[in-house]
């Protein structure tokens, strides 16, 4: 459970939609886990994915329609002389989804992956900044302020 004490409406919506997929892949039985990290600075959203043993060309991460999706593989073979007794790290493929908020900037997205971690950074749009509304002193503020 995420408990978030802000107003962020990015938070917000990520939270709703966080909630929805978990619940989702835990009705679906879920496939392989990749855990995820989120946070929310000034200028941009940072995830981190915990992808260890994964070979780096195998992973994609792919913006659809304001979804963001990351795929990666992990493979193991096994010689002729080696016969597995216990074996609980999941092969195969795996996929996150996230949905984006509107106040991302989809098309400037950032990825890197190193030490089993792959970092993916989003600015925040320009518009969905905090600014600083400058305030009028002395004289008419009505007729300076037009509108």
């Amino acid at each position: 459970m995420m408990l978030l004490t802000s107003i962020d409406p990015f938070v917000q919506e990520f939270e709703r939609q966080f909630d929805r997929l978990t619940r989702q892949a835990a009705a679906q039985g879920g496939g392989a886990v990749m855990p995820m990290d989120g946070v929310r600075r000034a200028d941009d959203v940072v995830l981190r994915f915990d992808l260890p043993g994964i070979d780096p060309d195998s992973i994609e991460v792919t913006v659809d329609r304001g979804v963001l999706s990351v795929t990666a593989r992990r493979e193991e073979e096994y010689g002729e002389e080696e016969r597995p007794f216990v074996r609980e790290r999941v092969m195969g493929a795996f996929t996150r989804r996230v949905y984006l908020s509107e106040h991302l900037d989809a098309d400037r997205i950032e990825a890197g992956y190193a030490n089993g971690v792959l970092v993916v950074r989003i600015p925040v749009l320009e518009r969905a900044k905090p600014r600083k509304v400058s305030i009028q002193q002395g004289g008419d503020t009505h007729k300076a302020i037009k509108g």
